[in-house]
């Protein structure tokens, strides 16, 4: 049994079935998808039909993430706020035109459900952005951290290797998991285009809504699979390259 854990999607189905096609999956592997399946290319609900059907025939976990929280918002209560449209969400209200009301509901009965975080019984953790409480996420004060924060990888990459485990500066957050698998901060920041460790935090947003590509991490033996980069299988498209990639996507 292999468990491999999917980076952010934005709205690239090419690339999903692409990615899904390589890893040549059986009915014994599962994945754990962690979030950002809409706003980027132009399917982001091609995303979510595709998805509500694939786990009928495989094991898989989802986790929400930020972006589609936003999505679930327009799709419960219409709300569409300007940095929700220019981060993505204008792509992802085009996607479902000629969508009905009542698969419109299906779509966000499948989002309400996705997991906030997940924690498998090798106390490895999966989470969208992060969590800021050293008593872990179950602990959180601001549920808001799981989608939106950067400082536990932040943290984790810039300290790698320079405080052994056992010292009192050791940041306690990183004592509660063996280990930790995130999305969300794209390595492509970082002039990186495969995954990034530090610590025992595992990042797997390699920027597929940029001109990075959409990654599968193996967690058992950290091997990878990538699709094309994103960007080439939508030529006519800008995905979220319309934003300056550093400065404007700072906290999206």
């Amino acid at each position: 049994m292999r468990i491999f854990t999917i980076g952010d999607i934005h709205g690239g189905l090419k690339a999903l079935q692409q990615l899904l096609t390589k890893l040549k999956l059986t009915k014994k592997d599962t994945l754990i998808f962690l979030g950002d399946y809409v706003d980027g290319w132009s399917e982001s609900a091609q995303v979510i039909d595709f998805l509500m059907d694939f786990q009928h025939q495989h094991n898989c976990i989802f986790i929400k993430g930020n972006h589609d929280e936003y999505c679930e918002n327009w799709l419960r209560q219409g709300l569409a706020p300007d940095s929700w449209l220019f981060h993505g969400g204008k792509m992802t209200i085009q996607s479902y035109e000629g969508y009905s009301d009542a698969r419109k509901k299906e779509h966000l009965n499948f989002i309400e459900r996705m997991d906030l975080f997940y924690v498998d019984n090798q106390n490895r953790l999966f989470i969208h952005a992060g969590f800021s409480s050293m008593h872990g996420p179950q602990k959180e004060v601001y549920s808001s951290n799981f989608n939106w924060d950067r400082t536990l990888w932040e943290m984790a990459v810039a300290m790698d290797k320079q405080i052994q485990k056992d010292s009192l500066l050791y940041p306690k957050r990183l004592l509660l998991f063996n280990e930790i698998y995130i999305g969300h901060t794209p390595t492509t920041r970082y002039n990186e285009f495969e995954p990034m460790n530090g610590e025992n935090v595992w990042n797997v947003d390699t920027g597929a809504a940029f001109k990075g590509c959409l990654t599968a991490l193996n967690i058992e033996t950290k091997d990878f699979i990538q699709s094309e980069p994103v960007y080439l299988l939508y030529p006519i498209e800008r995905g979220r390259n319309e934003a300056p990639h550093i400065i404007v996507e700072e906290n999206v």
